[in-house]
């Protein structure tokens, strides 16, 4: 991501603090020499891993009961059976992410086209029975982009509206099942096709309503390159951009986005989610063409996540656990342990978190 000039915009109505946020991350269910991940996240102290349920895999031929998670066309994978069981046994909460529609549910496109959001609030219905421990239900993820998520025209409101409908639909289907669902919608990033601030303006049902969610989801990658730092101001090249130096902007942004609704008037708005926040260490890679020291990477987690607890997020989550293969071409380098599975100070500053 190229860095951008930032305009000072003066900060009003930061949040109070509020209590920590959740502890979260994303990572794989086995370090790379074949052990299980799961004594690494209880000595993190994780308390949120978060996964994807990618719907396509699940369901690729199209189910006669659809919200029925028996029906003998879903292929529930047994990994996330192995998760939940690890997970249970060291008190830690499974998030799942719900993403990437089958070509029956989509008019036989790929998994990023938008599906109908009818069929996508079946399936989730199925998924919500078959897995009743899960609490945290992600609605997509990085939606702004189009490769994710589409038809998605540059800074148009298609992608958004068509968006609305489907989280709308899946935020029914959770609530029916059960009142205790947290569903977490938006799932935008930093900067992308749609600009998040613009995604949220558009973000809106054919009668103009806001679409219902509990919380906002943002991975709010470092537009500027510099260690995180609220107050910096909004990028003059594209000002509706939202990192994690603007988390203030946008926290305050979602809150008023969602002010007339009534299942938020008592917490003021819904609380931003941060799925994922990180920065490569030691040498860039396919993901950012940047990087920092490992012990810069260590003062990068502290000083988000803190941004994270003073705009009151819900959680915040680190991506990922473990570095790539160094066999791997442009490999990732945003882990907590080296591909050899050693600590780096990254990994000690997020266990000691709150």
């Amino acid at each position: 991501m190229a860095p951008a000039t930032a305009a000072a915009v003066p900060a009003r109505d930061v949040p109070v603090a509020r209590a920590a946020p959740l502890k979260a991350i994303w990572g794989s269910l086995q370090t790379l020499d074949g052990r299980s991940a799961f004594p690494h996240y209880a000595r993190l102290g994780v308390d949120v891993l978060q996964i994807q349920l990618p719907w396509a895999e699940v369901a690729p031929r199209r189910p006669h009961a659809p919200r029925d998670p028996a029906d003998p066309a879903y292929a529930w994978p047994p990994a996330l059976d192995e998760a939940l069981a690890a997970a249970r046994r060291r008190g830690i909460e499974i998030a799942l992410m719900a993403t990437r529609s089958p070509a029956w549910a989509n008019g036989g496109h790929d998994p990023a086209r938008a599906p109908e959001p009818v069929h996508f609030a079946r399936f989730l219905t199925a998924a919500s029975r078959r897995y009743p421990e899960v609490r945290r239900w992600m609605i997509w993820g990085e939606t702004n982009r189009t490769v994710l998520f589409h038809p998605q025209p540059k800074d148009s409101p298609v992608a958004p509206r068509a968006y609305a409908g489907i989280l709308d639909a899946a935020y029914g289907a959770l609530k029916r099942r059960s009142r205790r669902n947290v569903v977490i919608g938006g799932m935008t990033m930093s900067s992308a096709d749609v600009q998040p601030a613009d995604w949220l303006r558009w973000m809106r049902l054919p009668d103009g309503r806001r679409p219902r969610l509990d919380e906002y989801g943002h991975n709010p990658f470092s537009i500027s390159r510099q260690r995180p730092q609220l107050g910096r101001g909004v990028y003059a090249n594209f000002p509706t951009a939202r990192d994690v130096d603007l988390l203030d902007v946008f926290a305050r942004e979602v809150r008023r986005a969602y002010r007339h609704d009534r299942r938020h008037r008592r917490s003021g708005g819904p609380p931003l989610w941060i799925s994922e926040f990180t920065v490569s260490s030691t040498r860039p890679n396919r993901a950012f063409d940047y990087s920092v020291s490992r012990h810069g990477q260590a003062r990068w987690l502290r000083d988000a996540y803190a941004i994270a607890r003073d705009v009151g997020a819900s959680g915040f989550g680190w991506f990922n656990l473990q570095d790539e293969s160094p066999t791997v071409e442009r490999g990732l380098t945003m882990g907590l342990l080296t591909s050899a599975g050693r600590r780096k100070p990254a990994y000690r500053a997020f266990a000691r978190l709150p």
